[in-house]
């Protein structure tokens, strides 16, 4: 899995989680599931971003990739 993944993974829950806070400020509906996906998504990219980490031989490998 290439690194750009994990970043847009990230990114994505990222913004799904800033949307999830407006929606609860704003108490608009469906602010909860929005904050859950968001923060599990983020969680998700970190876990990969970790998994690639120790898979990788040497820490010169994870860093050219």
């Amino acid at each position: 899995m290439k690194y750009w993944v994990i970043i847009v993974v990230v990114l994505v829950g990222l913004m799904i989680t800033i949307a999830g806070a407006l929606f609860k400020i704003m108490h608009w509906p469906g602010a909860s599931l929005m904050l859950i996906v968001g923060m599990g998504l983020k969680a998700l990219g970190i876990l990969l971003l970790l998994i690639k980490a120790v898979m990788a031989r040497n820490s010169n490998s994870l860093l050219k990739q």
